[in-house]
């Protein structure tokens, strides 16, 4: 965590989605988005997303790199009963650690596989090896645990695992203080107001601005303005500014105020 200089808390984060069903697009990644919205909601800033496949150097390095950067690191996929499901494996590696079958994840799968009638075969067997000193992390959907190490997070990769999984780790985790937005709708072209904004954006350095284009059916071209701050009173202050912004520019192009 770090410590904006007007004392605002700052908590970042990555995530590493880890699969090459994910790079050669047979799957679509659902996940991204669902964190990303859940970690701002709680006041964590996603500063960082890699994809990488199911190859142990690069799962190695993409997890260290990462948590030497920011406070957490989430990743999804990987931890299942399969040959190329090695995740559990690259973050021993990572942090340099024995992994072996772990007797609380071994417990909890066994009763699992008890439950539903289900054998506890060698592939099921594959998801109870946790990195030494790790804690378990509770899948209320198929027992099977992802793990926390270090300050690295990780999780299945079938969405609704990887959201009973977060749902787990949420209240554990240290939150800063949650960035708030405002939208303005702008009723001009982006390029229309892009040197304006940018000008704004140098006035109010401790604010985030962004444009973003869409197509109106009755106006055409549109552009929504997104205002996010930590602060309240900044927000509304950058926010009145961009609106009288947007007077001058409609006025001077001949638009409707």
């Amino acid at each position: 965590m770090t410590t904006a200089p007007n004392g605002q808390s700052i908590v970042t984060a990555a995530i590493v989605v880890i699969g090459d069903e994910i790079l050669s697009g047979r799957t679509k990644d659902k996940n991204i988005g669902y964190i990303a919205e859940y970690l701002t909601n709680i006041g964590v800033d996603l500063r960082e997303v890699r994809v990488v496949a199911d190859a142990r150097a690069d799962i190695v390095s993409a997890v260290n790199a990462l948590r030497e950067r920011y406070t957490y690191v989430f990743t999804t996929g990987g931890i299942g009963p399969t040959h190329d499901d090695i995740t559990a494996e690259c973050i021993a590696e990572a942090f340099a650690v024995p992994i072996d079958y772990d007797p609380r994840a071994l417990a909890i799968l066994q009763e699992r596989m008890t439950a539903v009638g289900a054998e506890m075969n060698e592939a099921r067997m594959r998801m109870t090896r946790i990195p030494a000193g790790a804690e378990l992390v509770p899948n209320k959907i198929s027992a099977a645990p992802g793990f926390w190490i270090g300050n690295v997070i990780v999780m299945a990769g079938v969405p609704a695992i990887m959201q009973a999984m977060l749902d787990e780790v949420a209240p554990k985790l240290t939150t800063g203080t949650r960035v708030m937005s405002e939208t303005v709708r702008a009723d001009a072209r982006e390029g229309d107001i892009g040197t304006e904004l940018g000008d704004i954006a140098k006035a109010f350095p401790d604010v985030s601005f962004g444009s973003y284009p869409f197509f109106d059916e009755q106006r055409g071209p549109n552009t929504n303005v997104v205002i996010r701050a930590r602060d309240r009173q900044r927000l509304g202050e950058a926010k009145a500014a961009v609106e009288a912004m947007l007077v001058t520019v409609r006025a001077a192009l001949g638009a409707p105020a």
